[in-house]
């Protein structure tokens, strides 16, 4: 197994445990936020799903984008099956330029996002997409015990 297969691997295993979260949580508490001033357990799952869109298009420019025109903005919120389904193409996609990248790569492309403080090897640069989603989902998961909700086993 090369590194890109383990990056897949990686982020198909992060968003497998991702779903299991994301799913157990109750139609009624989709809404739920601990303050004001975060966001709802599904503008969290929205989040994720179109930062992935996002880092995908600033990888394959090689940075940060000037424009991000995003094609979840705007629809209305809904279920997680239907934020999942929707963002199943963007999710393709990305898995496939991923699987475009050679060994070489992953240490010779660098993603220049100076506006955010770093500029990085693209194999850093996808192993911080995969942790952004995984920090979210931590989250999520303590939304869940503050809000009273039984957590899923992620750690099987």
């Amino acid at each position: 197994m090369n590194s890109i297969d383990l990056i897949i691997l990686n982020f198909n295993e992060i968003r497998r445990r991702s779903i299991k979260v994301w799913t157990s949580i109750p139609d009624e508490k989709l809404q739920w936020k601990p303050d004001d001033e975060a966001m709802s357990c599904l503008e969290m799952i929205r989040h994720i799903l179109e930062s992935e869109h996002y880092y995908h298009l600033a990888i394959k420019n090689k940075g940060s984008l000037s424009v991000f025109n995003s094609p979840f903005e705007n629809r209305p919120f809904t279920t997680v099956n239907d934020e999942l389904n929707y963002a199943e193409p963007y999710r393709k996609a990305f898995l496939d330029t991923i699987k475009s990248f050679s060994e070489e790569d992953l240490e010779n492309i660098k993603i220049d996002r100076s506006d955010s403080g770093y500029i990085r090897d693209l194999g850093d640069m996808l192993l911080r997409v995969g942790y952004h989603e995984s920090v979210h989902t931590g989250q999520l998961l303590d939304y869940l015990r503050t809000a009273g909700i039984p957590r899923v086993r992620i750690w099987d």
